[in-house]
């Protein structure tokens, strides 16, 4: 199989197992997805395939001349997103095929890879959770980060030094999520748990490292 997908996160909310309890679960929208180049070990030195996500409201006259003489071999020019994912070296894969989420309805647990959600320049109660200083009896010390280096030795801010900045907006893979339904009609996988990034952003998805 193609070890991966290029989907979209579509919304969270929850399910009911059989026992009753509730699972708070991520519906993501994965492909369907065309092979748009493919890579051999003659030709690259490894085998791998360019997919591209599938997105009829592009434009061809959008694209670059780069762009469509890309996209023209597999035949399919609304592409919106190109990704390159590994393959099984004992499957066999053309260009212009179409690969859908059903290559994930065998697979138990999957990686997900998305951009979080940024959050901007923040201080250390929002990015580290400090709890701060007291807001009574004219304190003074209310949401400022205190002492963060040392007098004598080694005077300097040790590195790590948990400081403000930026926050978020960082690639963030989420490593064995359960897979809980695959609905090939509708080109949906639903996952337990949290996938990083905001609604309509773009994920990939990967049978999980982990390997159970």
């Amino acid at each position: 199989m193609i070890k991966g997908l290029i989907g979209q996160k579509i919304a969270m909310t929850r399910v009911f197992d059989e026992d009753g309890n509730h699972v708070p679960v991520t519906v993501l929208r994965a492909g369907p997805c065309v092979v748009v180049q493919v890579k051999s070990e003659e030709s690259d030195g490894y085998r791998a395939v360019q997919l591209g996500l599938i997105d009829e409201t592009v434009k061809e006259k959008r694209l670059s001349k780069a762009q469509r003489g890309h996209l023209a071999a597999a035949g399919n020019p609304s592409v919106r997103l190109i990704r390159e994912f590994a393959v099984d070296a004992d499957d066999e894969v053309s260009l212009g095929d179409q690969i859908t989420v059903e290559q994930f309805a065998e697979v138990a647990k999957v990686d997900v890879t998305a951009t979080s959600k940024g959050r901007g320049f923040q201080g250390v109660i929002k990015r580290h959770g400090f709890g701060g200083g007291k807001a009574t009896h004219g304190s003074m010390f209310h949401r400022a980060p205190g002492s963060i280096g040392s007098s004598a030795y080694p005077s300097r801010v040790r590195k790590g030094q948990r400081l403000p900045g930026r926050m978020g907006g960082k690639r963030v893979t989420q490593i064995g999520l359960r897979v809980l339904e695959v609905n090939a009609e509708q080109n949906l996988i639903v996952v337990a748990g949290a996938v990083p990034g905001a609604r309509n952003s773009y994920v990939f998805i990967r049978p999980t490292v982990r390997g159970r």
